[in-house]
């Protein structure tokens, strides 16, 4: 299959999945909380449930792409950030917001599965690593999108999230037509099969587990509240408000290179340099929130650094998980997504009790503690790639 046949629709349903119905909810948080009076710590709470049922829907994902291929599950995605979407548009209150949460981020969980089977059935073997980084990082556009569109709207978040619906339905249109049908788990070039479900003496999964679990805690400050941070400063207009936004998906694609750095550097090095990096964003951002250029420089780390992270979890993963394709993606993101279901909350709750400069600050130094839970060397290719097979 043409590599950008699977690609290009992969990458702006990702864009659609993770970037607008999933992390545009930090950006026009403080104007639906004036608009619904949420407190702090109900928006925390609400941000929660995008993991909660990032959690939910990714192991659903798994057993069904395992079982019916990946086709059906990249449709329920685009349906699901299509309804969520169109929900938060409309709500009238914190509880139809919250309905449409749990679609929008049911739909991430649903989107990342598939595209890792489906690019293990039809892309090359010596072309899936990157395959699999740039469809992540269609994240990255997706953050772009929400950013111009916030520019271009100001304040309007409910005219936003209904822009955001028509084009997931469009998104929805194009994979339609772009992944093709399979007959099921006998077609040969899938490469899980039953009996797969288990990491029980897989080499480096506990480390992952590990390793994704702090990511995803350290990372939820920055991505609910970094938008609110500075804002509370009093130093930025509406459009550098939403251009720190923007920094952060524009620099996010440089992550997409994480496959090549990998290739050259190894896998290890590859992990400590992101999660080192992502880690610094929330400090930076803590001492520096009312100085422009070093706000929006700590916009820049952490959108490349999560990007390139959430891609060198990906690759770890299926060089864990070799049989499995989609597990291999499923779990690095299931406990990514698990470490931001507590992070998101206990954001909430810290900032509300010692405020945003501590909390960053917390979050950030928590953060780095995930750079001692490393691939360790590789772990011998990770036993020669789970003894060949």
């Amino acid at each position: 299959m043409n590599f950008s046949r699977l690609v290009l629709p992969g990458v702006a349903m990702i864009a659609v999945t993770y970037g607008l119905a999933r992390f545009s909810f930090g950006l026009l948080l403080p104007e639906i909380n004036e608009s619904l009076e949420m407190s702090e710590f109900m928006s925390g709470i609400i941000s929660s449930l995008f993991y909660l049922a990032y959690c939910f829907t990714i192991i659903l994902s798994i057993v069904i792409t395992t079982k019916k291929g990946p086709r059906k599950m990249i449709i329920l995605a685009g349906v699901s950030a299509f309804t969520g979407l169109l929900l938060m548009s409309v709500t009238p209150n914190g509880w139809l917001l919250a309905l449409g949460v749990l679609f929008a981020g049911g739909s991430t969980g649903l989107a990342s599965p598939p595209f890792g089977a489906a690019i293990s059935l039809w892309i090359k073997g010596d072309m899936q690593g990157k395959a699999n980084t740039w469809i992540n990082s269609g994240t990255s556009l997706g953050i772009v999108l929400t950013g111009l569109g916030a520019i271009l709207l100001t304040s309007n978040w409910r005219l936003s999230y209904l822009l955001y619906a028509i084009f997931a339905l469009l998104v929805l249109l194009w994979n339609i037509r772009a992944i093709p049908k399979v007959g099921g788990i006998k077609t040969k070039n899938i490469r899980f099969e039953k009996g797969d479900f288990t990491i029980r003496g897989i080499n480096g999964a506990l480390s992952l587990i590990l390793a994704s679990l702090f990511l995803g805690i350290s990372t939820a400050a920055f991505w609910t509240f970094s938008r609110s941070f500075i804002e509370l400063s009093g130093n930025y207009n509406d459009w550098q408000l939403s251009g720190f936004w923007v920094i952060i998906g524009l620099f996010g694609v440089l992550g997409g290179f994480s496959g090549s750095l990998i290739e050259k550097r190894g896998l290890s090095f590859a992990y400590k340099l992101g999660s080192m990096s992502v880690a610094s964003a929330s400090i930076i951002l803590s001492i520096a929130s009312e100085n422009w250029f070093l706000s929006y420089l700590s916009a820049g780390i952490f959108g490349c650094s999560y990007i390139f992270i959430s891609g060198v979890l990906l690759v770890w993963g299926i060089r864990v998980f070799i049989k499995n394709a989609s597990l291999g993606i499923g779990v690095p993101f299931l406990l990514l997504a698990l470490g931001q279901v507590m992070g998101s909350m206990l954001a909430g709750w810290f900032i509300g009790t010692w405020g945003y400069v501590a909390s960053f600050i917390f979050f950030g130094l928590f953060g780095m503690v995930a750079t001692f839970v490393s691939p360790e060397k590789d772990k011998k290719e990770i036993k020669l790639k789970q003894e060949n097979y």
